[in-house]
């Protein structure tokens, strides 16, 4: 079963998209740290100091960022969740971290992360309250705003529990011009479509010009079948979202969770080759404190981040289905194209796909070179059209490649013969 979007990727690559939120950040997918799905709401202090959500947890993070290479890497923003809030404003209505937790406050706790040469990212709610339960930010968005802008936050999540979802837009958009009003640069990171789908198809040229990076569907968990939902969601609805991203403004499939307790070692390098492929925000939630080497070297791995960072700037998208396996592929560059090759079957061993069969193949003609990248890194060499090239992909493991034309058509025009969800048969243009 073809599913190559090749209408969409024309109307992608011939079109531009919707103006995205111009405030000149996240014009490449954002990386850091997020504490969420690993440390969750943890606030108990005296019983669990090392793993409870205070301004020591995310110290300790910000050091082993710079000191275990995590900051070269390209991970730059040490992010707080949900639950580092005291549960009363202060007297001038302002929002005050929990002073048990972080007793220097987060005007202190960003001067540290700044000091490492790193950033600090926060979290509110577009409600009248958090999902957690703590203050959130109705009817205080420029308030909010330039407290976070006064104590240096460069990064800021913005959830959206406890408020009709009629008024989510007006709220987002509300403290989108109220974190640009202040005049500080920080990215802004919306929940908006994830709590609307459940009652409209959401307005996405209206979220990109508001937001920096946006959440579709449901939270991420420290699981297979999770990661896996979240990547069916995006291909059943890769029509809508796709066109959507760019620089500046960006799908966010949720949190890393590779290095935690839940993903085999295949599963994790499905997830990093998907979220490179699909241009998502990488933001880890484990714990860098103590982390699998190999985990490590794969969140660290250059040449996924690479794909991930590419500068053309187009998100990749599901291209063909055919037994048993699912091929993503992402435009690059230099007219190169990225291909990862899923095994969704959860059974047996390894199995092999012959990799002319995944649509951006095309760019082959007449030749090609093409690198796997995972699950080990091999120069596979020249090929054409006619080469017989089969990958070996794991059981829910995928093998990630990346393929270069050497001559062929100018500038990688191609001619695709394709069919709509409807039928019809088209014929187009293609230049990747």
């Amino acid at each position: 079963m073809l599913v190559g979007l090749f209408a969409l990727l024309l109307l992608a690559v011939s079109s531009p998209a919707a103006e995205a939120l111009d405030n000149g950040l996240a014009l490449k997918p954002t990386m850091g740290w997020l504490h969420w799905e690993r440390f969750m709401c943890n606030i108990d202090c005296k019983h669990d100091p090392d793993n409870c959500i205070s301004e020591r947890l995310y110290m300790q993070m910000a050091d082993v960022m710079v000191k275990e290479g995590w900051k070269e890497a390209g991970y730059e923003y040490v992010c707080l969740d949900d639950c580092w809030l005291s549960y009363y404003r202060d007297t001038k209505g302002r929002l005050q971290a929990d002073p048990r937790r972080f007793p220097g406050g987060i005007k202190q706790l960003a001067d540290y992360v700044h000091s490492k040469g790193l950033k600090l990212g926060i979290y509110a709610d577009v409600g009248s309250e958090t999902c957690a339960g703590y203050p959130g930010s109705f009817g205080h968005y420029e308030t909010d705003a330039q407290t976070f802008a006064d104590w240096g936050v460069d990064l800021l999540k913005f959830d959206g529990c406890n408020l009709d979802w009629t008024l989510l837009g007006e709220g987002y958009v509300n403290m989108s011009r109220a974190l640009n009003k202040t005049g500080k640069s920080i990215v802004y990171s919306c929940e908006w479509p994830l709590y609307e789908w459940p009652y409209v198809k959401p307005n996405y040229t209206a979220i990109r010009e508001a937001c920096n990076h946006w959440r579709n569907s449901a939270d991420v968990y420290d699981s297979w079948s999770s990661v896996k939902s979240i990547v069916d969601w995006a291909a059943a609805n890769q029509d809508i979202i796709v066109p959507a991203a760019g620089p500046g403004a960006w799908n966010d499939p949720d949190m890393l969770v590779i290095g935690n307790f839940g993903l085999s070692h295949a599963q994790q390098e499905s997830q990093m080759a998907l979220w490179a492929i699909m241009a998502a925000p990488l933001f880890m939630s484990n714990d860098l404190r103590d982390i699998c080497p190999r985990s490590k070297k794969l969140l660290q791995n250059k040449r996924i981040i690479d794909i991930n960072q590419d500068p053309l700037a187009k998100q990749g998208y599901l291209a063909l289905k055919v037994d048993s396996f699912q091929v993503w592929e992402r435009p690059l560059f230099k007219n190169r194209v990225a291909i990862a090759v899923l095994n969704v079957q959860e059974i047996g061993g390894a199995r092999g796909f012959f990799v002319g069969a995944a649509p951006g193949w095309k760019i082959c003609k007449p030749s090609c070179n093409v690198t796997q990248i995972l699950p080990h890194y091999k120069e596979l060499g020249v090929q054409t059209l006619q080469s017989n090239l089969v990958v070996k992909v794991n059981p829910s493991g995928t093998t990630l490649l990346t393929v270069t034309p050497i001559s062929g058509d100018p500038a990688g025009v191609y001619r695709l013969h394709w069919q709509d969800s409807a039928g019809t048969r088209h014929k187009d243009t293609l230049v990747l």
